[in-house]
């Protein structure tokens, strides 16, 4: 188990640019799955979920080759099903969550996909209910064995195109289903779909291979089902949450920082809400300045009541940032209440933020109230473990900010969603070593 030492109080200064983002990155690569032509995808990011992911589709038999640095070809043109019931599967499948997305695009193509009870964070009940749903809806039979802990479906016959409208606005499974919907038999509508960005980038993405819909980033999306898809090439683009990381680490560290090349059409409200917290941050072509702030100042709404920062499906704010936004304002001044609706465990990391003298209340698993010191009485130094990766990252900016070094345990977690973060933080004058 590796661990970051970090001596925090130190102001950071320059230009960082984001990585390609995690969460398209899973979609596309799974995507690949659907054509036997070679796909070209560009700005992988290269981080532990990514990499045991091109590791799966090589161990089913995907010819995969790095052309340049964070350039991959995938080619799917003999793929070797067996696999998919191995003891091997289930330990690689097992530890990543974002592998469910491998069975929409090997059901659509051959009929039948399986996964292990899937890992990933651990913030609360992640079902699977809005993949497998979707899938017998278009035709599929669920199977399930109990004694090895696998879940698939099957449809030797093929997909039937069908409406559905899903329980939930699920972005891995809107994802899935769309895959699996490219290739069935005559029109598919799915309501309630999600669309951030990436999923439409994951649209647009199988609209240049031959797929055909409709309705991208909307919750109605309509599919006319084809016979087969071909190749193509691709840039992901730059991790929306990385960037609220930074603007967020910006903040709490009284630091300068530009932040290259972000895609702000594509940030919705993000940085709507870093500003309702008193962050100030400029648009500088498609970069993100943030000038050093001594202090910043949370806005009440207009009536004086608390803000509320709480998550949504987008066009909404992103739970992923809910961790960084409660971070940012312990050092704000005045008081915001954090909701975090979608899953109820990813607030228990406060308790270690309160170690280090914040002022949080948890309310609940849902809700935490937090009321800023506006830098009057920073944070103390302590030894935390990471227990999932956006939680991991919110305690590195906390310590970052705070008097003292800092020891976190458990980094792969932050390895699993951040790239060489270390070296790029030492890049900007942060304090950070990385102790395997």
């Amino acid at each position: 188990m590796a661990t970051f030492k970090i001596e925090g109080g130190h102001k950071l200064k320059g230009n960082i640019t984001p990585q390609g983002a995690k969460n398209e990155a899973l979609q596309i690569i799974c995507a690949t799955l659907l054509t036997p032509e070679k796909v070209t995808v560009s700005n992988v990011p290269d981080i532990i979920d990514v990499n045991k992911l091109i590791f799966i589709l090589g161990e089913l038999g995907v010819k995969i080759e790095k052309t340049a640095k964070e350039t991959y070809t995938f080619q799917a043109d003999d793929i070797n099903l067996k696999y998919l019931e191995s003891p091997e599967f289930k330990r690689d499948g097992s530890s990543l969550r974002g592998s469910i997305m491998i069975v929409g695009p090997l059901l659509a193509r051959f009929g039948k996909g399986y996964i292990p009870r899937p890992g990933g964070d651990k913030i609360g009940r992640r079902r699977l209910d809005t993949h497998f749903e979707g899938f017998m809806s278009l035709g599929a039979k669920f199977r399930y064995k109990k004694e090895e802990s696998f879940y698939g479906v099957e449809a030797p016959n093929g997909l039937q195109g069908t409406d559905m409208l899903l329980d939930e606005a699920s972005v891995t499974g809107t994802a899935n289903i769309v895959m699996s919907a490219v290739l069935a038999k005559g029109k598919t509508t799915i309501y309630n779909a999600a669309c951030e960005p990436y999923l439409q980038e994951l649209c647009k993405m199988l609209n240049s291979m031959g797929a055909k819909i409709s309705g991208i980033g909307s919750n109605l999306l309509t599919i006319d089902g084809v016979t087969s898809l071909g190749g193509c090439e691709l840039r992901i683009l730059p991790d929306m949450i990385e960037i609220g990381s930074w603007i967020g680490m910006a903040a709490m560290t009284k630091s300068e920082l530009t932040i290259k090349d972000v895609s702000w059409e594509n940030l919705g409200v993000i940085p709507r809400v870093f500003r309702k917290l008193g962050i100030k941050l400029e648009k500088r072509g498609d970069d993100i300045y943030i000038p050093a702030q001594e202090s910043y100042e949370i806005q009440n709404y207009i009536d004086g009541s608390i803000l509320t920062v709480s998550d949504a499906p987008w066009p909404g704010f992103t739970p992923d940032l809910l961790s960084i936004v409660l971070v940012v304002a312990t050092q704000a001044k005045g008081s915001v209440l954090i909701h975090q609706k979608m899953f109820e465990s990813r607030l228990f990391f406060v308790d270690k933020l309160i170690d280090m003298g914040a002022q949080v209340i948890l309310c609940d698993p849902h809700r935490a109230t937090v009321i800023g010191m506006n830098h009057q009485s920073n944070l103390k130094a302590t030894t935390m473990v990471s227990p999932d990766i956006r939680a991991g990252i919110s305690l590195l900016i906390a310590a970052l900010s705070a008097d003292g070094i800092s020891t976190i345990h458990n980094i792969e977690q932050i390895d699993r969603g951040y790239q060489d973060i270390d070296k790029r933080l030492r890049a900007i004058g942060a304090k950070i070593e990385r102790i395997d």
